[in-house]
């Protein structure tokens, strides 16, 4: 996130500048020490749980290959699937890392180095032809993991809530209206989702309120 990505926002917008104003600066760095492998594997680990589960789980994956921060591809297919399973993954989630880990080794799954110089659309394109990795999980990498500037996820619960919510709309907005209006946000709209997904925090905790 930048000042001029704000100023971009808060110019191009009349709704994203008061919403800037009232959560103010987002404390945000992406994760870009991550390989695409790793983001990958965390990603499908973390589908469909709570973040307490899934680091267990994923704390015991980790310990199965002592001597490494993280497990190498090549080391996923030295281990039988009952011993995955007896981590905490589902079938579907051993099944999706072990694709990930041949997807790895046969370069369809970038490297960190060669995953910088490949566009947003080319990373989507790659990376979804994975097991259990949609297009919502790799727009989840770009931003967080890539800090790419400009994706938006109109597939995000949280996104389509916070905009509701920001612009005081009496249902969700639809994919394309998400999108459609997005455009005022380029190049920054990954800047513009953090800021619904804040709006949409934020109104939860209202709700809870007495």
């Amino acid at each position: 996130m930048t000042p001029e990505a704000l100023k971009v926002l808060q110019k191009s917008d009349p709704v994203m500048k008061r919403l800037i104003k009232e959560i103010g600066p987002l404390d945000f760095e992406a994760r870009t020490k991550r390989s695409p492998f790793e983001s990958l594997v965390q990603a499908v680990a973390h589908q469909q749980l709570h973040g307490k589960a899934a680091q267990t789980i994923l704390a015991r994956f980790v310990a199965l290959f002592p001597g490494n921060k993280f497990p190498k591809p090549e080391q996923i297919a030295e281990v039988p699937d009952d011993i995955l399973r007896g981590c905490g993954f589902s079938r579907a989630k051993v099944l999706a890392i072990q694709d990930i880990a041949a997807k790895s080794l046969e370069g369809v799954v970038p490297t960190s180095r060669q995953i910088v110089k490949l566009s947003d659309e080319e990373i989507i394109s790659r990376l979804t032809e994975v097991r259990g990795v949609g297009r919502w999980t790799v727009e989840m990498l770009l931003i967080f993991q890539l800090g790419r500037p400009d994706v938006l996820p109109v597939d995000d619960f949280g996104v389509r809530n916070g905009f509701q919510v920001a612009y005081g709309l009496p249902e969700h907005p639809t994919k394309k209206q998400l999108a459609e209006h997005g455009v005022c946000w380029q190049p920054h709209r990954s800047t513009a989702a953090l800021y619904l997904w804040r709006a949409a925090d934020k109104s939860k905790v209202k709700s809870v309120e007495p």
